[in-house]
């Protein structure tokens, strides 16, 4: 992937910006939630070994869901924590985010749900099997 100059110099800015603020804060340990393994130190999610590959802001949207689990967090409450400000009227961008990273965590873990729609008002986190993979269930 070629990245241009001002998008490479905005994101090293970030994981700058967000290495320095971590630098004064206690970084959280690595868990696991369901089959993830998340690495905050690393900003990485991992599930059987495999790397989400999640991009910085990703990272900082999952975890903005996963320090809330099981409860229903608003577009405009997950722009603000991760982009630190008010959302503008019409702005897809945490929609389209959660599509992504909603993508990537299928890659590595196709046998589970991780961030459900409460539609008309935002999204939740709570690691769910897919339908009909539950082991328990008797089937063939």
């Amino acid at each position: 992937m070629v990245t241009s100059a001002p998008r490479a110099a905005g994101l090293l800015r970030r994981v700058s910006e967000s290495t320095s603020a971590r630098a004064d804060e206690q970084v959280p340990p690595d868990f696991r939630v369901g089959p993830l393994e998340i690495r905050p130190s690393e900003m990485e999610v991992l599930a059987g070994g495999r790397r989400a590959g999640l991009t910085v802001r990703e990272f900082e949207m999952l975890m903005a869901l996963v320090e809330r689990p099981d409860r229903v967090v608003t577009r405009a409450a997950v722009y603000e924590l991760v982009w630190g400000g008010p959302m503008h009227a019409h702005d897809r961008s945490v929609d389209v985010f959660v599509r992504k990273i909603r993508r990537k965590l299928l890659t590595i873990a196709p046998e589970w749900s991780f961030i459900h729609t409460r539609f008309g008002v935002g999204y939740r986190f709570a690691p769910e099997r897919a339908a009909g993979d539950d082991p328990s269930d008797g089937g063939p």
